[in-house]
This record gives structure tokens, sequence and C-alpha cells, in this order.
């Protein structure tokens, strides 16, 4: 456990100014596998360089894989359209893309594959992801339903249709799908049931298939059907995170400022940018949020609803309960720490008690983490109008946002402690 602490000091300005969000993780870490799988030399700009890329970058190293970055947001990743077996296992610290999607790519390989995390992605679940491979022919282990998770490829897959349950990410099928143009012969991917995680990012998966070169058929909205292309090299360029610009609308919402991320929200192909249009009714954000297609943006939109002019409820967010951390308790206790009752459960519900009482007031609560980036930043928010939140371990943020902390004192934020360099 960490001892590092940030404490937010409220600014008596709105916050207004530039600050350019960086570049997608989500897309960044699709653009690596392919560009990792193709053959010949792609060129990935607008890149995020943040903990999971790394990790992604570095485990298909371990592959054989060579990724030159010439700046700050560029990869250059020159591949032979094969992964080979690593010296050792492939760590991913919690970087929930990267395990899942080298999971089932892995499995084309020959040879030993193990892929592995920290501690808490040895908690996060991947067992519906081993079953579909199981289902391939797949000789593939994961005792605990969590990583890690041990692979004996054989170079190709047995059978050439898989049915996944999609019910706890959509993760499981976006590894599936990537894998499919490499198997060999034309491959279907079925959902079982109409549950799915964020379905948005299914369409995040496809278009980056598509711009290395796959060809794929969405034959129901259940069903896709890919050939058998491999991938081809590809310049690439990769938009900004739709969940990081998510932080900076809250920002501009909460102070009345003006906050100009660079890109227009109309801009982002992400689904978490459909949370612009909710924010931007803040202080009169609706009395019930779904948050079955904008999952990262949820814990954003909480703490913004913890100043809003009515309460609020969150629906379709069980799939939270298994991110980086729970983060529908990690919310819920956030809130408390704040104010008592100012949150509350109710199955995989939350509700938030809008307080706008509390702009303005001193409160002395310190924001456990739970080393999840996403409830640090969130919570940074509720310290631009309340006294006294300190978050703990801040450096958490490198996750997908190492420049968070610099990124709000460029507007004019201010903090108690340096924070930990």
């Amino acid at each position: 456990m960490t001892s590092e602490k940030l404490t937010i000091v409220p600014p008596r300005h709105a916050l207004s100014g530039a600050v350019a969000p960086p570049g997608s993780k989500s897309i960044t870490n699709r653009a690596l596998l392919l560009a990792g799988l193709a053959d010949g030399t792609s060129r990935l700009t607008g890149a995020l360089k943040s903990d999971d890329t790394h990790y992604m970058a570095e485990a298909l190293r371990a592959m054989g894989v060579d990724i030159g970055e010439p700046d700050a947001t560029t990869f250059v990743v020159s591949g032979t359209g094969q992964l080979r077996p690593p010296a050792g296992p492939l760590f991913l610290g919690n970087a929930g893309t990267a395990t899942r999607f080298l999971t089932a790519t892995v499995a084309l390989g020959n040879g030993r594959f193990v892929v592995d995390g920290d501690e808490h992605m040895r908690k996060r679940p991947i067992t519906p992801l081993v079953d579909a491979l199981k289902s391939l022919g797949v000789d593939i282990l994961a005792p605990s339903g969590c990583p890690p998770v041990t692979i004996d490829g054989t170079g190709g897959f047995a059978a050439h249709q898989v049915v996944i349950d999609a019910g706890l990410s959509s993760q499981y099928v976006s590894a599936l799908l990537m894998a499919a143009p490499c198997s060999g012969k034309p491959f279907t991917v079925e959902l079982a049931g109409d549950d799915i995680g964020a379905r948005g990012y299914i369409d995040l998966t496809l278009s980056a298939m598509r711009a290395f070169g796959a060809d794929v058929e969405q034959v129901t909205p259940s069903v896709w059907r890919i050939a058998p292309t491999g991938y081809r090299a590809a310049d690439f360029h990769i938009e900004p995170d739709a969940s990081a610009a998510t932080y900076l609308w809250a920002a501009e919402a909460l102070t009345g400022g003006s906050i100009d991320i660079g890109t227009a929200p109309s801009a982002f192909t992400q689904p978490d940018a459909r949370a612009f249009e909710v924010i931007s009714a803040f202080p009169n954000m609706p009395a019930v949020i779904d948050g079955s297609q904008m999952q990262d943006a949820i814990p954003t939109i909480a703490v913004l609803a913890a100043f809003n002019a009515t309460p609020v409820r969150f629906t379709g967010i069980a799939n939270l309960r298994v991110k980086e951390c729970d983060r529908v308790r990690a919310l819920s206790l956030g809130l408390n720490a704040i104010r008592e009752g100012l949150a509350r459960e109710e199955g995989d519900d939350l509700i938030v008690n809008a307080d706008p009482a509390l702009a303005g007031q001193t409160v002395k609560a310190e924001i456990d983490t739970f080393a999840d980036h996403r409830i640090a930043m969130s919570f940074a928010l509720a310290g631009l109008k309340t006294s006294g939140i300190t978050i703990l371990d801040p450096k958490c943020v490198g996750k997908t946002y190492p420049g968070y902390w610099d990124a709000l004192a460029s507007l004019g934020v201010t903090y108690l402690e340096e924070i930990p360099r």
C-alpha cells in the first residue's frame, strides 16, 4: 500500500484553457497488437504512452516484434505476421485489454505462452474467454478463473466457429475477432445471448481490424464472419482518449469554465464520448443514467452527480464490479467519505444523493483509489469544489493518463503536496 497522497485545492476561478488529452488507450492497444501481427512496418501516431500500452508493447517485443518509439506519441512496429514464444511469462500489470487480447492471439502461436498480471489483474475474470478457446481445441489453463493463463499453442485452431459469453466484458469478443484473420480459415464469432459489455468497443475493434486489412462481415447483431486475410502493415492515427476527455468536460461543467481539448465531442468514435451529453446537462443531469454503453465514464459522472441539483441512479453498471477494482463499491465508499449518506448501492445500481451544498464546504476525506486510475481522476473533480479531498496513490493515473495532474495544474489547479515524481 502506497503512502503517497495528494490534496486538491479548490480553484477560485473557472477552469479555462487548452488541454490535449492523451491518445486512446483502447485504440492504441488494438493498433499495437494488429501492427504486431502484420507482416511489415506500421507507424502508429497520436498513440498513448502509459502503463497499459507499455505492457502491451513489451509483451510484443518479447515475442519477436520490433517496436521503436521515435517520439512521445508514435510507435513504429515491424512484425513478421507471427508471434514466437517468449522466454518467460508475459507480465501485463493490470492491463485488461492487453491480457484478454493476447490470451486469444497467442493461442495461434507454436509453443508455450503464459499470460500474467499483477495482484489486481489476478482477480479479474477470464473464464468465458478461456472456455471459448477450449472449444476451439486450444490447450489452455487458468485454474483460478483469472490470470495467470497458460496456453500451449499448436499454430492454429481445431475449429473455426466459436460462441462467446460477453456478459462480463466485450474484450472477450474483441480478442477472438482480432485473432480470427490469422486462423487460416474463414472464422465465425457468435455471441451467447444478447448481453455484451459496451458494444461500442466492438465497433472500435472492427474499425482497427479493417484499417490493417481484415475482411469482417457483421452477419447479424450477434454474429461476425471473418475472412482468413491475416493483417497488412499500415500507417494509423489514434484519436484522443474519450474517457480522459470526460474529466476535462466535467471540470469545465463544475467550474463554469471553458476547456478546449482540441477535438469536438461528435468527432470521437469511442463509446465514452456519449457522456458529453449527460455532463452538459449538469447541474440538471437525468434522474436515471444507464451506464452500460459508457462504462469508463461512469466514475466521472458519479462524482459530478454529487453536486447535481437532484439525485441520480446509475444502472447497467454491473460490469464495473470486475474492472481494475470494484468501481461501484469504490465510488460508494469514496462518496460516503466526503459525506455520509451521499451514495448507496442497491444491487449493482449506484444511487448518488446529490448535495449541491457541498460546494464551498471543507471536509476531511481520504479517497482510497484501490490503485484504480479512474477512481483517482474522478474524485479529483470533487476537489475542484470541496476542500479537504485527498487522493491516495495519485500516481496510479499513470495507467492511462500519466500527465493528468499536470494537465489540471496547467488550468490553475494547485495541490497541498507535491506529486511524488
